[in-house]
């Protein structure tokens, strides 16, 4: 390898470091400051503690990788270098880097694989950030593996066996409810490096780092009602289709908007149920809106928090007599002054009729509802049919649901635009012939979908597939550049459900497809060719980019 590549090389893993880290802090930032009912006491703890976890992690997969073969380049040791900088920003501890480097190795045969990655595992609110987890791994193995030009077949068979460790720990893990499964507090915070000796030089960083972000937070929170109605306001719009969805909230927002500036004039005001019914398939972003539904109550000052708790039946309905209330009452009570989001609500009520639990978390929700009807919102989501047979089956719930939104499946260009957004979010380079396969797939599977389709959920799973099908196809080769490690080919992306047919409209000279001007919202079919390339619209004149496109010619 020459010295200019493994510059790169070199540099790409210290980004991948920092990503790293950024992946872990984020997310317990994101713990702490919408899903406190998640951590073990104090919630603040989390923090320093996926910061080790990191640490860890990064020591495991380099570990891994460089014992693989039975021996240490001067490559690999230069990595090593700064991997150490980065665990120890302000120096190995004592300056002693052989005495640091031989206790890394011990200690990385200690770490597991599943306590580095628990928190992924175990709670919902981070399992969206799974297949960002796996990549950043994927990735820096991968360059370890490269540092010194080949990649040896043990080393490969190392890689590979990274990855089935990922998959095992992080794939076909069901989401426990929030508050039912914490993450255990008995994790050492210093499971990402070892004994206390080693971490004492940086205790005071973290600290320091924690208290930094806490003024971030504090800032936040200082913000006025109108900035962070304004913030939520944007977060929604910038969601991508829904557009009906967006235009329901934008109207209850008007509408309380408008009641609350008639109770400052000392007008009579309508009274409007704040619970809400989502009805949609999986996958189309109803937890989403209903955090952002949460935000809003909490900045018009509806809700004094605006937080959101998840549950589903398992959250509230107790296998006991006697128990269903208890745990019903205590789910309740993390979410008020905030929203109580259930999903799958419909299992709360038996077809049959014959289900008692089920009915004893129903009254004991409504009762709640009515006595602490001034800091409690409820959202109940699941399958359209299903959500309209819950409201028939009890009155107390129809008169109090009585605002239904329906969550549309995603069309196949939003699908490509979701899938779009993961590769960006995860530096990935989607070339022109990639994201045809991709609207193709899509378009194939859109069609012939059922109740069952699984729209973002589908989406996040072909990419984390394109992601694992990339880390084989350059496992081998050599040198590895940045444009090998960050480009989806199309071949990349497999639809094992799409048949070979699918794909010949790719050969057809007449192939288009429909982009829409930004600027004055005309549609016009151009060639395949033309994605990603600055375009002028005929109508308006507006120049843009259009980095997808329908295959179908959008309803009006």
């Amino acid at each position: 390898m020459t010295d200019a590549h493994f510059d790169m090389l070199l540099e790409q893993f210290r980004q991948s470091l920092q990503d790293c880290q950024e992946l872990y802090v984020s997310c317990a930032r994101l713990c702490i400051e919408q899903h406190a009912s998640y951590l073990p006491d104090p919630p603040q703890d989390f923090l320093p503690l996926m910061d080790d976890l990191h640490k860890g992690l990064l020591i495991k997969t380099y570990v891994s990788v460089v014992e693989a073969d039975q021996r240490w380049s001067k490559e690999e040791k230069k990595l090593g270098r700064v991997l150490f900088d980065h665990i120890w920003p302000g120096g190995v501890p004592g300056g002693k880097l052989r005495e640091a480097a031989q206790h890394v190795f011990r200690e990385a045969q200690s770490l597991k694989w599943h306590a580095l990655v628990r928190p992924f595992q175990q709670m919902a609110p981070l399992r969206d950030r799974v297949s960002d987890l796996q990549t950043l791994v994927f990735r820096i193995a991968n360059l370890v593996a490269k540092a010194d030009g080949e990649t040896s077949s043990v080393e490969e068979r190392r890689l590979n066996a990274i990855q089935q460790e990922l998959d095992f720990h992080l794939s076909g893990v069901q989401d426990p409810a929030p508050g039912q499964r914490r993450v255990e507090p008995s994790v050492p915070a210093s499971a990402g490096i070892g004994t206390a000796q080693v971490m004492q030089a940086e205790t005071e960083q973290l600290r320091q780092q924690y208290e930094i972000r806490s003024e971030i937070a504090l800032e936040q929170d200082e913000k006025s009602n109108e900035e962070r109605l304004a913030e939520a306001l944007a977060r929604l719009d910038a969601l991508i289709g829904l557009e009906q969805v967006k235009h329901e909230i934008r109207t209850l927002t008007n509408f309380l908007n408008l009641q609350q500036q008639r109770a400052a004039a000392g007008l009579p005001q309508t009274e409007l149920s704040l619970h809400l019914v989502f009805g949609g398939n999986p996958g189309t972003g109803k937890t989403t809106v209903a955090r952002i539904v949460g935000q809003i109550y909490g900045a018009m000052g509806i809700l004094s928090k605006g937080h959101l708790i998840e549950t589903d039946r398992s959250g509230l309905v107790a296998e006991y007599a006697g128990q269903t209330g208890p745990r019903t009452n205590k789910k309740i009570d993390e979410a008020l002054d905030g929203v109580l989001f259930i999903d799958e609500a419909y299992s709360l009520v038996s077809d049959t009729g014959d289900d008692p639990y089920g009915r004893e978390a129903v009254q004991a929700l409504l009762k709640r509802m009515e006595d602490d009807r001034a800091r409690l919102v409820v959202i109940l989501a699941g399958y359209p049919n299903e959500m309209d047979g819950l409201l028939r089956t009890n009155p107390g719930l129809s008169s109090r649901f009585n605002t239904k939104l329906t969550f549309e499946d995603y069309a196949p260009e939003d699908l490509g635009r979701i899938f779009g957004e993961l590769c960006a979010q995860n530096h990935y380079q989607v070339p022109t012939a990639t994201k045809l396969r991709v609207l193709l797939g899509f378009d194939w599977l859109y069609t012939h979908r059922d109740e069952h389709f699984g729209n973002g959920r589908l989406v996040r799973n072909t990419f984390e597939h394109a992601v694992r099908r990339l880390a084989n196809r350059v496992a081998g080769m050599a040198p590895l550049t940045k444009e090998l490690l960050t480009t989806l080919q199309a071949d990349d992306v497999h639809f094992e459900k799409v048949p070979p047919g699918a794909w010949q409209r790719l050969d057809d000279d007449d192939f288009k497809v429909w982009v829409t001007c930004p600027g004055c919202g005309a549609v016009n079919a151009v060639s395949p060719a033309y994605l990603d390339r600055r375009l002028r619209c005929q109508p308006c004149g507006y120049r843009f980019v259009p980095e997808w496109g329908g295959l179908n010619r959008p309803e009006k």
